[in-house]
């Protein structure tokens, strides 16, 4: 939800100078040219202020008219050089700011896919585009414009601040007086801005989060009537947006509102001291002129440093939770550690396995069992009883508190996590397709494969039947999370994917469930071929459809309480027993009327495959 505020979180300024010292490292060829332009640029820019004393004081208090051409000459010169490096200037600078903020998006969505399942489970989708998208534009405030535009403010000022000095002693003394009362009011603002630009970030990662969650599930929003639901949860977020956009705007317009007052006194002082010395003869006309322009020279300086400073302290504050997710220890971290694993065709055994998701709270208690190579193991339970968490923890995608989980003899922890899933396929009841092609969803598990495979593959999991019927065949796009596809259809370009992937450890959960019955039992047949040679984990909510598993694990509360075949199973009249019975039973209400008598023969009960041999796994 994006109603509740949290607590502003202080930049960790050792994370961001962290990063900044990175990126300056990586950048600084373009750098070093960008400042090396920026010198030539400001120092041909003092030409017209020194040109401004000598055209008053010799060409029109001496008459020095010889003295027109060379000054004229020199500003000309001066303008072609400052505007061709100007040009030179925003190319080079701005080139390498580009080109570091996609190099830093590329990386930090890298490293934001190689983070552990359970990172995506606590952190909004929202927030994580936040980072690789917003966060990222901060740089170019680093290694683009601004730390350019900074040194070349702070070098202009100290030029101009010491021709002051020479010109002035006093004036110049009284001027930074003022100067620095702006300085402190500068500081003290940044402080007070740097925290609320954070959490704009954060405000705005949470409200995008939201609405891409309400309009993925647009459908739901809209069978439940609950369009002003989230309308309203947007508009909170929306206004908690607004009220953090204001403070900024109010707190740059302070900073900008007394830079205003502070030109202004500086004015005053021109006025009644510069003014004063001119009447007593200690400065001269152009000293006077010259003077003005060189005061413009550190005031517009120090007026950019509050933007400069704003846009540094935004990308400060957006390269602090970059680093942060630098810093994320990835699943794969210590893969180079760890041994190559060219085949999984091995047994894979679970050696009192325990897991827990919270302290204290364990999902799966002492789980040990043997699944054999080829071999094809059934998963059963009720709701919570640990059947997805174990598949979670075959996939790798978490890893047990104790106990061990050996692949062909080898503790999974000991394998590289990138060889160990090359060697899986996974059909799931909600399986997710990208918005593309079919071809390119099919061909999603192994990049390259021709057409040719991927229309074989197809064939088995049967989804040419529906492609033949679409206009553009397997250039057809599927929308969003496949939005444009039945759930069936969705079903089998999953099962397709999976084949194509050629795996040895299938993992499949209720694979079928989204098919019609006749669509279903032509894809078990393929499922079936596909199975042969290949460890397979089946979670099973219909129990018809593992007649034929090698082994069926009856899952309670995180413990296996049963294990064994289902004829076996069936004759220990223990909880798989209940479980089928209950299931056959509603398979019985479809068929007989609610008040009509009628008891199945035992024979019917015992021997389940004569209603769905041809078809079970």
């Amino acid at each position: 939800m994006v109603t509740n505020p949290t607590p502003k979180k202080k930049v960790n300024y050792s994370n961001a100078w962290a990063e900044t010292r990175d990126l300056l490292r990586k950048h600084r060829g373009q750098l070093a040219v960008g400042l090396g332009l920026m010198i030539v640029n400001r120092l041909v820019g003092f030409v017209l202020p020194f040109t401004s004393k000598i055209l008053i004081d010799d060409v029109i208090g001496n008459h020095r008219a010889d003295l027109l051409v060379p000054l004229a000459l020199a500003v000309a010169g001066a303008t072609v050089v400052q505007a061709g490096s100007s040009f030179a200037l925003s190319q080079v600078v701005s080139v390498a700011g580009q080109r570091a903020i996609t190099d830093m998006r590329r990386r930090v969505q890298a490293r934001v896919m190689r983070l552990p399942v359970a990172f995506f489970d606590s952190t909004q989708s929202g927030i994580l585009i936040q980072r690789v998208m917003s966060d990222a534009e901060g740089v170019r405030n680093l290694v683009g414009t601004g730390i350019v535009q900074l040194v070349g403010s702070l070098f202009t000022a100290s030029i101009a601040l010491g021709v002051l000095f020479w010109l002035n002693w006093k004036l110049t003394t009284s001027t930074l007086l003022v100067l620095s009362v702006f300085g402190g009011v500068m500081a003290y603002a940044f402080k007070k801005l740097r925290p609320i630009f954070r959490e704009r970030s954060k405000i705005y990662a949470e409200v995008s989060g939201r609405l891409g969650q309400a309009l993925g599930g647009a459908r739901v929003v809209k069978v439940y009537t609950a369009e002003k639901r989230e309308e309203v949860v947007f508009t909170k977020g929306a206004h908690r947006l607004f009220r953090n956009i204001a403070s900024t705007i109010t707190g740059t317009s302070a900073v900008t509102t007394f830079g205003t007052i502070f030109i202004g006194a500086v004015g005053v002082l021109m006025i009644t001291i510069g003014g004063r010395d001119a009447l007593a003869g200690r400065m001269t006309s152009g000293d006077w002129v010259m003077y003005v322009f060189f005061i413009a020279l550190v005031t517009v300086p120090v007026m950019q440093l509050a933007s400069i400073g704003t846009q540094i302290t935004e990308a400060f504050a957006g390269l602090d939770r970059i680093r942060e997710i630098m810093q994320t220890p990835t699943e794969d971290a210590d893969d180079e550690n760890r041994d190559r694993m060219d085949d999984a065709s091995g047994d894979i055994v679970f050696d009192k396995v325990w897991f827990e998701y919270r302290p204290g709270l364990p999902v799966l208690k002492d789980v040990s069992f043997t699944a054999k190579a080829g071999s094809t193991t059934a998963l059963v339970g009720s709701s919570g009883s640990g059947k997805s968490t174990l598949i979670s923890l075959i996939m790798a995608f978490a890893h047990p508190l104790k106990g061990h989980i050996k692949v062909g003899g080898r503790d999974l922890e000991s394998i590289r996590l990138r060889d160990y899933r090359r060697q899986l396929g996974v059909v799931l009841q909600d399986n997710f397709l990208f918005d593309g092609t079919i071809a390119d969803n099919i061909a999603f598990s192994r990049p390259g494969a021709t057409l040719d495979e991927i229309r074989a593959v197809a064939s088995v999991a049967h989804c040419d039947e529906f492609i033949a019927g679409f206009p553009d065949g397997y250039d057809t796009v599927v929308g969003e999370r496949g939005v444009k596809l039945s759930g069936g259809q969705r079903q089998r370009v999953a099962i397709a994917r999976a084949i194509l992937a050629d795996p040895r450890i299938l993992i499949l959960d209720e694979a079928t469930s989204s098919l019609d019955s006749e669509a279903e039992q032509h894809i078990r047949e393929g499922l079936g071929a596909l199975r042969r040679g290949r460890t397979t984990f089946v979670i099973a909510h219909r129990l018809s459809t593992i007649t034929s598993a090698d082994q069926i694990l009856v899952l309670e509360g995180g413990e296996i309480v049963e294990h064994g075949r289902h004829g076996e199973l069936l004759a220990l009249n223990g909880r798989y027993r209940q479980l089928y019975d209950k299931q056959y039973q509603v398979q019985l209400d479809q068929f007989v009327n609610p008040g009509e008598d009628f008891t199945p023969e035992p024979e019917a009960i015992a021997a389940p495959s004569r209603m769905r041999s041809a078809d079970s796994l």
